[in-house]
């Protein structure tokens, strides 16, 4: 388990990478958006984004509405 810091939270994790972090979270793909250690993620990137201990993840989640 790595522990990694989400939003500012301590969270242990054994997801690989950034899109494995997602879908863990429960969040469908395009609903959110990433900084991995303060670099944005296109949701392209997300696989190739390997998670490593101490990394900060932020994550803003899309909402529409009227």
């Amino acid at each position: 388990m790595k522990k990694i810091i989400v939003n500012g939270h301590p969270r242990e994790t054994s997801a690989a990478d950034i899109a494995s972090l997602i879908a863990e979270l429960g969040f469908a793909n395009g609903t959110v958006l990433v900084e991995h250690n303060g670099t944005a993620l296109r949701p392209a990137e997300w696989k190739e984004s390997a998670l490593n201990s101490d990394d900060r993840i932020e994550l803003l989640r899309l909402a529409a509405g009227g």
